[in-house]
């Protein structure tokens, strides 16, 4: 049995209706696709800068935290060469005896004490001490200490004249800034 369309049927239902045309409809949804997709694309972007933020973050905090590490490890041992130091300017006081004045078996001591002192400055090297140089050079206040002045009309202006107690530094950093004698000429 085939249907047959009753043409008596009344249509003013369907005038009311606008049917889009095929391109339009067509053109609509293209623009709506397009919109979604720059819309994505902008969402694909913001995520992808995140991301390279977060990979720099990551990779400074890497850094910071390798250069936090090397410096602990640098001068991990600093407290205990502060400590060491006086001792070092101890043998250095007793070297200081004049070997005139000595019969042989104190210059037989005095000799293994300045073996014993030149082991000890080799042992402070190899971790990184060094002696600050003082006389002669330019007063610093980031090295040296000025506990008095002098007057010397040889030397320029804030020259360090003598070093009273030496100084010292750890990989570059001063533990233990000069204590010196600065001249100071009259102006």
């Amino acid at each position: 049995m085939t249907m047959k369309k009753d043409k008596n049927v009344n249509n003013s239902t369907n005038e009311n209706i606008s049917v889009p045309l095929t391109s339009d409809f067509a053109e609509q949804e293209a623009k709506e696709k397009d919109l979604k997709i720059e819309e994505l694309s902008k969402k694909v972007s913001e995520l992808e800068d995140k991301v390279k933020y977060a990979q720099a973050e990551t990779i400074n905090y890497r850094k910071r935290k390798d250069e936090e590490v090397t410096n602990m490890l640098k001068f991990a041992n600093q407290d205990l060469i502060v400590d060491l130091i006086p001792i070092l300017d101890n043998f250095e006081r007793a070297l200081k005896f004049d070997e005139s004045k000595l019969d042989e078996n104190q210059k037989k001591f005095l000799k293994g004490f300045e073996m014993l002192y030149n082991t000890y400055m080799e042992v402070l090297k190899k971790y990184g001490v060094e002696e600050i140089e003082a006389v002669g050079k330019d007063f610093d206040p980031m090295l040296h200490e000025a506990m008095t002045v002098g007057k010397d009309e040889t030397k320029t202006n804030d020259t360090v004249l003598e070093c009273l107690l030496k100084g010292y530094t750890l990989h570059g950093k001063v533990i233990r800034p000069s204590k010196v004698i600065v001249n100071q000429l009259d102006e």
